[in-house]
Parts: structure tokens; C-alpha cells; sequence
């Protein structure tokens, strides 16, 4: 039987967090035509057109799909998260589109990150 110290250690659940070395695109995906009510609950000032979601690996990449993204298209940022490594882009269907094409191009053909598909709902 465990006492004390002992047992609470033994309850103790752990959680670790790991990131694999790697250069990836996760998840590119274009939302073309949210449902209002999605946006203030994603914390988007903006609530009309396409929400384009990409993840990447490493988390700095946010940072320069960000800068590619909205050099590409007329697009807004709604969020980049450079520590997990999410870019959230707001803007009409196709400059969405197109934003996220150019940083495909970036990261894929030119940085040597290995590609998901794009997929659109």
C-alpha cells in the first residue's frame, strides 16, 4: 500500500508535449462561406468572406505565411499564432484562395516543407 507522497505520485497524470523536427503544412483549408455566427466566436473582428486556415511545422512558418499571404492577395490576417504555428487569413473566396496557393509555393517548392492538399468546405 502507498502513503503520503507516494500515492499522489502515483496519480499523477503527465502530459508532454513533443514536436517532431520536420517541415510541414498540416492543414491548408479555405471556409467559403462561414455561417456568420463563426466568426465572433473565432474572435474575428471581420465577419464577411472566406476564412482561410493554415498549421505548419515548424510554428515560425506562421509568421512567413502570414507576410506571403498577404503580400499575394488582398486578404486581412485574423490571427498567426508563432508559437503553434496557425495563420487564420480573412477575405473574398479567391484572393483566400490565392493567398494560400503563394504560400504553398513558399513553404513547399521553395523552403523544402512537405505539402498537404488544400481543401475547401
Amino acid at each position: 500500500m502507498l502513503k503520503g507522497s507516494e500515492a499522489l505520485e502515483e496519480n499523477k497524470q503527465r502530459i508532454i508535449q513533443e514536436f517532431v523536427p520536420g517541415k510541414q503544412v498540416t492543414l491548408a483549408h479555405v471556409i467559403a462561406n462561414p455561417i456568420k455566427d463563426l466568426y465572433p466566436k473565432l474572435g474575428m473582428l471581420q465577419d464577411e468572406g472566406a476564412i482561410g486556415i493554415l498549421t505548419i511545422t515548424p510554428s515560425e512558418g506562421a509568421m512567413i505565411a502570414a507576410d506571403v499571404a498577404s503580400k499575394a492577395a488582398n486578404i486581412s490576417i485574423g490571427f498567426v499564432d508563432r508559437f503553434n504555428g496557425s495563420l487564420v487569413i480573412l477575405g473574398d473566396v479567391s484572393a483566400v484562395e490565392a493567398g494560400i496557393r503563394d504560400v504553398m509555393g513558399m513553404l513547399c517548392d521553395k523552403m523544402g516543407f512537405a505539402r498537404t492538399e488544400i481543401s475547401r468546405s
